[in-house]
């Protein structure tokens, strides 16, 4: 589900920050003139508006102790942000300032990059104004994201201990975990006098992972728990001495036991009362004005007006033209029978999976590094820009494996100290089998996101709002685009290996039908489940969580689909326009260097680059 906060903003920078080549700077008019048509007067207004969109950009950064600790600032290491009504209500306040500072520039005295930026912000603000009035329809609890799993992978994997200040830093925010939660359970009551609760099916899992987090010591005599063994390494790699590190280790233990462990317990009992409240009404059309936010949802996340009928309709067409590809597939292999016969084999026989041991574990991941560094070794065959920020492959944490999502990406810190990180989730190896893990290296790290999202915060001269925002359409079509063209460059050779890309993409088209399907159609979450297994050779774990993740983040899956088919056509129209002229690696560099960028500003990008090549 879709949440509307004041960090949205930040959300933008990535989508915009490429947009286009910058204009280099003369010291006279005549130069500037000469060199990149642009007047004295619209470098002036540009270098004002630019200057404008920066400290916007900051405002919002600085309101947001943790989008400062994103970002690598730590003026506010020790705080969390503020959640609530007065909250929402001073973010909103500040949104509707920064649009009335923003509608004051004149877009006829900007140069073009200057002006699409602006475009792009007052479309930003625009939309996070209109989105006020549902800032309620979500779940701040639910299997896939909240506030109760949120602080644990937060400190773990954005709170950096360099020094000693940190690590009292860090014991601050144990200690503010109380006040955290509460807001929390607060922000649950609201919603809950306006009947937005969540499904029942989502109660259990946000439950188990709150328990999860205070789990072991200090608050049993078991292993340590996630939190606690997170500080005792990043303590004990500042090699203090032991007078230096007791009193800290101390004090985090205590804040532990009586603050964190107490808090979650709350949150617990209350979250238990919720559930007795919770039906298996699983679609938004259940919530206030259902139809028309889940309307709004599918035209912010594909940045299309299409209708939650058409975008079922693409799904049906797409699942019914990728089966055909797999009985292609299934006639190269040899295999008689039919393709749900196919399915099972692929999906139940044991040559296609690693063991559920810690050695399969750690074959799994020590198979995607090497895939992903085969496909690094090959990128400048199809790319002329490269990120500098390096990518590691992990296993999702032990404490949110259970109801993480199959895989994911985590970009780096924006100053270099922490590299790009592919996430592998390995609680269930029945869930990744080896046919599909080029598709998802491909995806989720090169050329994928790490490509597309490293690249655009490394980017000069650009407003920040462009370089650390996103629109989920252009990165997650970029993240299924990034597994279709590598079998163009020679991969997916073995035919499992490319029924594997097809399995994939079959899985987003599949997502068109189902995400419709329950926020549109009312199916229910067992009929979701149902259409996945009978369609796709997933396991039925998998199915599952894909359909509790469209419940709790309608829209959201449609994204991916509607994205790489609107990559593709361009990349075709290009290919017939221009013909010989036509450079996938400069295709590639047009698509990365104008960032994410609503679809309809992406066409017009393309356009023009076609136009110019013709020229």
């Amino acid at each position: 589900m879709q949440i509307t906060t004041k960090t949205s903003i930040i959300a933008l920078t990535l989508s915009a920050l490429l947009s286009g080549p910058l204009y280099a700077a003369s010291t006279t008019e005549s130069g500037i003139e000469a060199k990149t048509g642009i007047t004295a007067q619209q470098q002036s207004e540009s270098q004002k508006a630019n200057a404008l969109f920066e400290r916007i950009f900051m405002d919002n950064v600085m309101a947001s102790p943790i989008s400062q600790t994103y970002m690598g600032i730590k003026q506010d290491y020790d705080k969390w942000d503020d959640i609530g009504e007065d909250a929402d209500a001073k973010a909103h306040a500040m949104t509707e300032r920064h649009l009335a500072e923003v509608n004051r520039i004149d877009a006829k005295l900007l140069d073009a990059q200057t002006g699409l930026s602006l475009k792009l912000l007052q479309q930003s603000l625009q939309n996070e104004l209109a989105d006020y009035k549902w800032r309620y329809h979500n779940y701040p609890v639910n299997q896939m994201y909240g506030g109760h799993s949120m602080i644990a992978s937060f400190l773990i994997n954005q709170h950096q201990i360099t020094d000693v200040s940190d690590a009292k830093a860090y014991i601050s925010r144990l200690k503010g975990v109380t006040k955290r939660l509460a807001q929390l359970q607060t922000a649950l009551e609201i919603r809950a006098k306006q009947g937005i609760i969540a499904p029942k099916f989502v109660f259990p899992y946000v439950i188990s992972d709150s328990e999860n987090i205070i789990t072991g010591a200090p608050f049993d005599k078991g292993d340590d728990s996630a939190l606690w063994g997170d500080f005792k390494r990043k303590l004990a790699a500042l090699k203090l001495s032991d007078a230096e590190a007791e009193p800290l280790l101390e004090a985090a233990s205590e804040a532990l036991t009586t603050q964190v462990e107490p808090a979650y317990r709350k949150l617990i009992a209350y979250v238990k009362t919720l559930e007795t409240k919770a039906d298996s009404r699983d679609g938004v059309w259940k919530l206030p004005e259902g139809a028309a936010f889940y309307r709004n949802a599918l035209q912010r996340t594909t940045t299309t007006d299409m209708t939650a009928e058409e975008i079922h309709k693409l799904g049906l067409s797409e699942v019914s033209r990728i089966h055909e590809q797999m009985r292609g597939i299934m006639k190269q292999v040899g295999f008689e029978g039919d393709l749900q016969a196919f399915f099972s084999f692929m999906r139940d026989d044991p040559q296609f999976y690693y063991p559920d041991t810690q050695e399969g574990k750690a074959a799994y991941l020590a198979e995607a590094k090497h895939l992903i560094g085969t496909m690094k070794s090959n990128l400048d065959r199809v790319f002329k820009v490269e990120p500098k920020a390096d990518l590691v492959v992990k296993a999702v944490e032990a404490f949110r494996e259970q109801s993480a999502g199959k895989a994911f990406y985590e970009q780096p810190a924006p100053d270099g100290s922490r590299p790009g990180s592919y996430y592998a989730n390995l609680y269930d190896m029945k869930a990744m089998p080896k046919y599909q893990m080029a598709a998802l290296a491909y995806h989720e790290g090169i050329p994928g996101h790490h490509m597309q999202i490293a690249i655009a915060q490394e980017l000069q001269d650009m407003p920040k709002f462009r370089k650390f925002g996103g629109y989920t359409a252009y990165v997650e079509g970029w993240g299924l685009y990034s597994e279709y063209f590598p079998k163009e460059m020679g991969f997916y050779s073995d035919p499992y290996s490319d029924f594997g890309r097809l399995a994939m993409e079959l899985w987003r088209a599949c997502r068109l039908v189902v995400d419709t399907g329950i926020h549109a159609k009312q199916w229910t979450r067992e009929q979701g489940i149902a259409y996945y297994v009978d369609n796709t050779p997933n396991a039925e774990s998998d199915a599952r969580k894909m359909v509790e993740r469209h419940i709790v983040m309608p829209g959201q899956a449609t994204a991916y689909k509607v994205g790489m088919l609107k990559i593709l056509e361009l990349r075709h129209k290009a290919q017939q326009q221009l013909g010989a002229k036509f450079d996938l690696r400069d295709f590639h560099t047009l698509v990365l260097k104008n960032g994410p960028l609503p679809l309809d500003v992406l066409s017009e990008q393309v356009d023009a680059w076609i136009a110019g090549h013709k020229a």
